[in-house]
């Protein structure tokens, strides 16, 4: 773990599995799990850190409309979830991976639907300038990082899918609403950063 209680980029041991199932105990994922990484980008403005999330467009297959970190597959060319998650941030955003230097890693998070994921926290230097590909990303916005790392300000609510009653996290900032898997790995930041 590294200073600020993070696993080092890249690390391969000692990494807990997390996910959907936390809240779940009764979900099974598929057998055959998609490798992901996503970025958690912290900018550091002058009222203070901030998160940057996106909100997905709707014409892509996975979670359209949705509020996310930049992310996706890991490819075969992609040396690292690290290296891909910079690379999605890139591709999504715009966001120069010279931009981000990369702090650690959370512990992976196993969704309902299959992916794996490695979430790659990284520090952003501003300025840069954000450009969103239109056609995985419909929205570009921040959220005050204390607002993201405080227990309090998450709810677990529930509905039912698929027959089943599944229960979830859930921030409300603004008119936007931050749940599943994203706001899971804000949960685990915010446990991680609170010694949990």
């Amino acid at each position: 773990m590294n200073k600020v209680g993070l696993a080092p980029p890249d690390a391969t041991t000692n990494r807990a599995d997390r996910g959907d199932h936390d809240l779940n105990p009764d979900m099974k994922p598929p057998d055959q799990l998609i490798p992901a990484a996503v970025l958690i980008p912290l900018i550091n403005r002058r009222d203070g850190v901030m998160v940057m999330l996106t909100k997905r467009s709707e014409a892509v297959p996975d979670h359209p409309g949705q509020i996310s970190f930049p992310g996706g597959h890991i490819d075969a060319s992609d040396a690292s979830p690290r290296a891909a998650a910079l690379r999605e941030a890139d591709e999504e955003v715009g966001l120069p991976s010279n931009s981000v230097e990369v702090v650690g890693e959370l512990d992976i998070y196993i969704t309902r639907t299959g992916f794996h994921i490695t979430p790659v926290v990284g520090l952003v230097r501003p300025p840069f300038d954000i450009r969103p590909n239109p056609s995985e990303v419909a929205e570009v916005f921040e959220l005050p990082f204390e607002l993201a790392v405080d227990p309090a300000n998450y709810e677990r609510r529930s509905r039912v899918f698929e027959g089943r009653l599944r229960n979830f996290y859930v921030l409300t900032f603004e008119d936007r609403v931050v749940w599943g898997a994203t706001a899971g790995m804000l949960v685990n930041l915010a446990q991680v950063l609170h010694g949990q």
